[in-house]
């Protein structure tokens, strides 16, 4: 950001001709133009000051040279503006950085299987080449068929190499969500709320990971959502789990509200255990 949104909308009413108390605009831009002599001091008492702007025309001539605004008030305004682009602000200020933005809204998807998709109410079929996984930007207008379960995975590894994995869904049609990027996640809850589809979470069988299910998707989507346990964890715990895992993690929230859920939080206790996603992927080259 070039100008803080605070300190311009103070220099917009100093350019309309306002007084504001010096005490206000403390910052090292103010304090620029008033060594250039652009915004004057006034004393209103033993202590207070005022701030104002004498000759207007060279103020924003300062700024448009300085800052590359031409506009205090039209920067102030895209700045405001949650859908404001990345060219919106070239416009404004000729900086594309003049603020944060998440450019890449949206979140991967991948699947073993043709899934038919519909975006912005085009045809869209995900099922992206081994190597490969597909960017779903415009997720609001994106819909999968209603019977589609949607695997949110945990884990990148694990995501990469689904198709390694396909035996472990049997009989069901699923499209991969990815939980990462960490900061895609809001996008994704804003998704699944939106569609009507069951939502599977694969995920860490350890504390950690129950913890990430009830507290990121189960306390939204309720019902419709569920966590995913291989028929075979106890003897994959036995064998891969870890002791450290168990050791460092606790469940946050006490109350487990599924079946298969407790089970799973007792077999971690009965074996102090945790084990990684990635222990699925063990044996298997896909």
């Amino acid at each position: 950001m070039i100008i803080p949104l605070s300190i311009a909308e103070k220099l917009s009413l100093l350019a309309q001709g306002e007084q504001l108390p010096a005490s206000r605009l403390k910052h090292s831009i103010v304090d620029e133009l008033i060594a250039e002599n652009l915004i004057a001091t006034r004393i209103t008492g033993r202590t207070r000051s005022t701030l104002y702007v004498a000759d207007v025309v060279a103020f924003k001539n300062y700024v448009h040279s300085k800052w590359n605004i031409a506009s205090l008030e039209n920067y102030i305004q895209t700045l405001k503006n949650d859908a404001a682009t990345r060219v919106d602000f070239v416009a404004v200020s000729n900086d594309s950085k003049a603020i944060s933005r998440r450019t890449f809204q949206g979140f991967l998807v991948n699947s073993y299987a043709q899934v038919s998709c519909t975006l912005n109410g085009a045809s869209l079929v995900i099922h992206p080449p081994a190597g490969t996984f597909q960017f779903v930007h415009d997720f609001e207008h994106f819909f999968p068929p209603s019977d589609v379960v949607i695997v949110g995975v945990e884990n990148a590894e694990n995501f990469r190499r689904i198709g390694s994995q396909q035996h472990l869904f049997p009989g069901i049609k699923a499209l991969f969500i990815s939980r990462y990027p960490q900061q895609q996640s809001g996008d994704v809850m804003k998704w699944l709320l939106s569609i009507p589809n069951q939502y599977l979470h694969f995920g860490d069988f350890d504390l950690a990971g129950i913890n990430i299910y009830l507290q990121e998707y189960k306390r939204h989507l309720n019902e419709r959502a569920s966590f995913f346990i291989p028929d075979n964890l106890e003897t994959l715990i036995e064998k891969y789990g870890n002791r450290k895992l168990y050791d460092r993690q606790q469940l946050n929230n006490a109350t487990i509200p599924e079946d298969k859920l407790k089970q799973l939080a007792s077999l971690i206790h009965k074996h102090k255990k945790g084990l990684e996603q990635e222990a699925l992927l063990i044996g298997n080259i896909s």
